[in-house]
């Protein structure tokens, strides 16, 4: 009696039904099996998952046993040295920024955090101060804890004391006036827009464009990327936030997932290489060849 129950409640899902069940056949208590087995239109989001999977799992075996794989590098990734290099020699802090639109459950935010870790390690190698303003508490309590491990990492302890990581305001452009002041007053040698931006974006890169600071950014609000990309020195576009928190992570499993999506790159660029090639030597319209 409790395997006839479980069949009637897997017929009573129409995805996992179609999947398991032939169409035609009655399970018990007369349910009926859905009539459709495959959906034939979502046949190609299917052959890309597996796609994915397979790519990630080869990507991961290769990483295991031959170790950390060479990766594409990231100009704004390689110019973090060089910003604190030069706020240190200028004796001016270094001024990270999540933006207004994120919290701790954005990814955005949680990428963000692996590079202040990244950059902390440096700034407190060269004893260069860190300032970190926040809209959200939990964030600045998060950031405070994270540049406290990256200086014990970087065997320095004490440098946690020239630090701050505080909390401004929830308003939002309340914020992004208060951390206008913070940069005018300060004139940091350096200005961190990682994370996730809204209205305030061109506020804060236009405010550290104009205190002469070395400016890098990264978010993945594609309407605020124009902002960034005309105010700003280096800009990580879009999924290179993730990308780059990955890098400075030096996690295995991290780089081979990287690697996995490169190796996707290459393949859909040779796909849409080969279609458009065969689109123009046959002159024929491909689309209803591939939407059957």
């Amino acid at each position: 009696m409790r395997s006839r129950y479980r069949f009637r409640y897997l017929a009573g899902i129409p995805a996992l039904g179609a999947a398991l069940f032939p169409a035609g056949v009655t399970l018990a208590f007369g349910y009926p099996a859905p009539a459709v087995v495959i959906q034939t239109q979502r046949l190609p989001e299917l052959i890309a998952i597996i796609l994915v999977i397979v790519a990630v799992f080869v990507a991961g075996m290769l990483v295991r046993r031959r170790g950390m794989p060479p990766l594409r590098r990231l100009p704004p990734l390689d110019a973090i040295p060089d910003a604190i290099g030069r706020a240190t020699e200028t004796g001016t802090p270094i001024v990270y920024i999540t933006g207004w639109g994120g919290d701790m459950g954005r990814p955005t935010t949680m990428a963000s955090m692996q590079i202040l870790s990244h950059l902390s390690q440096h700034a407190a190698e060269y004893n260069c101060r860190l300032l970190f303003p926040s809209h959200d508490p939990v964030i600045a309590s998060v950031a405070e804890d994270t540049i406290a491990q990256a200086a014990a990492l970087a065997g320095r302890p004490e440098w946690k004391n020239n630090t701050e990581a505080s909390f401004l305001t929830q308003s939002q452009f309340g914020y992004a006036a208060a951390i206008e002041g913070i940069v005018a007053r300060e004139r940091p040698g350096a200005v961190m827009l990682l994370g996730t931006f809204e209205g305030e974006a061109l506020i804060l890169a236009e405010a550290a464009h104009q205190s002469g600071a070395v400016t890098i950014s990264g978010t993945d609000s594609t309407i605020q990327l124009s902002f960034f990309l005309v105010a700003c020195d280096y800009t990580l576009i879009g999924e290179e936030l993730f990308a780059a928190s990955s890098m400075v992570s030096s996690d295995p499993r991290a780089a081979a997932a990287i690697w996995a999506q490169d190796w996707l790159k290459y393949t859909l660029l040779v796909i849409l290489v080969v279609g458009a090639i065969g689109i123009w030597t046959f002159a024929h319209d491909l689309g209803p060849l591939l939407a059957r």
